[in-house]
């Protein structure tokens, strides 16, 4: 792995896992997907991963118009590199979650390195109204739903959005052989160093949240990929904050954001994407690392960099 002292810090401000009903601080439309995602970058956040809405009622949504009423008000705003999903949804085909990021072609964008279950259906149990009717069939089913990327639809995202723009990617990783997967098209050279391996935990149906496993995940890919590749990590809900901070004591870097945790602590709803961001800068700084800038984070990825992206 690649070490370093300055932490590459992402917030991914909304996701397509939790709805309105879930959390009145969660951003959904254009106006507060943007807000959200400047006052994170204000507040230390490097890189921001985003995901579109449904302007009417907050559903995810893939289309590019929807993306098109945040992206270039967050790019006048700030330099942060600007992330965006190709996960989109389970229920969204790989056209459609390819969508953004062709008429975009930003900086980064998420590869999800296998399909796996991804329920979140618990995450209903809390909510005691739902306001709008797409909400409680959606979280619910998730527990009947695959995130669905096979080496096939692998190969396309890095053909037709790294290949033919200059994109790099946030490799997501949700279990140990999405590492091995990534390893197969690193020996096909479809995809060239440094590589960003964002190590995630604790979704139902991938690897759990347990430390053992983040120096399991580490291990390996140190094997698999030495000196090319920096690692980050996050863990949904209640281990976000310890897992970012775990991550960054072993050498990696962070991720924080409403995509990940409504919380910012036990029992309290995070009020804003910054609050979340603030409270594990002032940890990761108490630890003695820096945040690293924008233009640090550029350098450190191998990025086109912010002049060269769609929008």
């Amino acid at each position: 792995m690649r070490r370093s002292k300055k932490v590459i810090l992402t917030c991914a401000p909304t996701g397509s896992i939790h709805t309105p009903s879930m959390s009145p601080h969660l951003p959904v439309t254009a106006d507060q997907i943007a807000h959200a995602a400047i006052e994170a970058a204000e507040a230390g956040a490097t890189v921001l991963h985003l995901h579109a809405r449904n302007e009417a009622d907050g559903s995810p949504s893939p289309r590019a118009e929807d993306f098109a009423r945040f992206l270039p008000r967050i790019r006048q705003a700030t330099d942060a590199v600007i992330n965006i999903s190709t996960g989109g949804s389970a229920t969204m085909s790989l056209d459609d979650r390819l969508e953004g990021a062709k008429a975009f072609q930003p900086e980064v964008c998420s590869l999800n390195m296998g399909p796996l279950i991804f329920d979140f259906s618990a995450a209903g149990a809390r909510v005691d109204a739902w306001q709008h009717g797409w909400e409680q069939p959606y979280v619910e089913g998730s527990r009947g739903r695959i995130m669905y990327n096979d080496n096939a639809y692998i190969e396309r995202i890095m053909v037709e959005v790294g290949q033919a723009f200059g994109t790099k990617f946030e490799f997501e990783c949700y279990d140990i052989g999405h590492l091995y997967t990534l390893a197969h098209f690193v020996d096909r050279k479809l995809v060239e160093p440094p590589f960003f391996i964002q190590g995630v935990f604790g979704i139902l149906g991938g690897i759990g949240a347990e430390p053992a496993n983040l120096a399991h995940m580490v291990a390996t890919a140190d094997r698999l990929f030495g000196e090319d590749y920096m690692f980050s990590a996050f863990a949904a809900g209640r281990n976000q904050m310890n897992f970012g901070t775990l991550s960054v004591l072993n050498g990696g870097h962070a991720r924080v954001g409403l995509e990940d945790s409504l919380y910012i602590g036990r029992g309290e709803l995070a009020r804003s994407n910054a609050d979340q961001v603030r409270k594990l800068r002032g940890v990761i700084e108490t630890l003695g690392y820096e945040i690293a800038t924008p233009a640090e984070a550029r350098a450190m990825l191998g990025l086109k960099g912010g002049d060269r992206v769609g929008f």
